[in-house]
């Protein structure tokens, strides 16, 4: 209950749903987009402005765009959709699976271009010293680089789950509004309006505000930190 106004565990399902979602795209992006990240640091060709370009789209594009053709994508037409009927899987579309994985492609940039700016400050000269030492170049980029980047490491993560628990559009079209499944916070406030329920709309939106604030506070927090560590 929140002053008065009471929610069923159905109506407070979608928070949770949220919080796994943005947890596991969090993770799962710092696994495959830091080795990413670092490639496109170091390379100076057509073809990492071509992937650049790529994996920042997401960023620029419409989210009911970018929504309707990873639809297609995972659809029983679409390359992955075909693979995991082939597969036995069934289709991805409308479940939590496949949440997931629109949810990695639109939260992308907000992963890797932290990681690539941390990485292009850092500069090769750390790795190099590294070598020189012994350091194999996967101990050095665990042992060196990674913490060296922190900062970058620690603003992506935060972005990425905050941008995930914000997501409706890619949200809408790939998973729908399926209670329990792939209903999440920001279409439930779209129900709750669509039902004239404003109260519990104030409610979701107050708390998403909020929760906007504490991620540009800790942000800022977090930058300031870095600025002075480099001074």
């Amino acid at each position: 209950m929140f002053n008065g106004i009471e929610f069923t565990w159905e109506e407070l399902q979608p928070v949770f749903v949220s919080i796994q979602l943005a947890v596991l795209t969090t993770i799962f992006l710092v696994i495959l987009v830091t080795p990413l990240a670092w490639w496109l640091s170091r390379k100076k060709t057509t073809a990492r402005s071509v992937i650049s370009s790529i994996v920042t789209l997401p960023m620029v594009l419409p989210p009911t765009v970018l929504g309707f053709y990873m639809l297609v994508f995972m659809g029983p037409n679409g390359p992955l959709g075909k693979l995991t009927e082939s597969l036995g899987i069934g289709l991805l579309t409308f479940t939590f699976p496949g949440l997931l994985i629109g949810s990695m492609v639109y939260s992308l940039p907000f992963m890797i271009q932290p990681l690539q700016n941390s990485f292009e400050a850092l500069g090769p000269v750390p790795g190099e010293v590294a070598a020189t030492l012994g350091a194999t170049p996967l101990g050095a980029f665990f042992r060196v680089i990674v913490p060296l980047c922190k900062p970058g490491f620690l603003t992506g993560i935060v972005l990425t789950f905050a941008h995930t628990i914000g997501e409706f559009g890619v949200v809408l079209m790939i998973g729908g509004n399926v209670p329990g499944k792939t209903q999440v916070v920001s279409t439930e406030i779209y129900t709750f309006v669509e039902a004239m329920e404003y109260d519990k709309a104030h409610v979701l939106a107050g708390g998403m505000l909020i929760f906007s604030f504490i991620v540009l506070f800790v942000l800022s927090i977090l930058n300031h930190r870095s600025g002075r560590s480099k001074a």
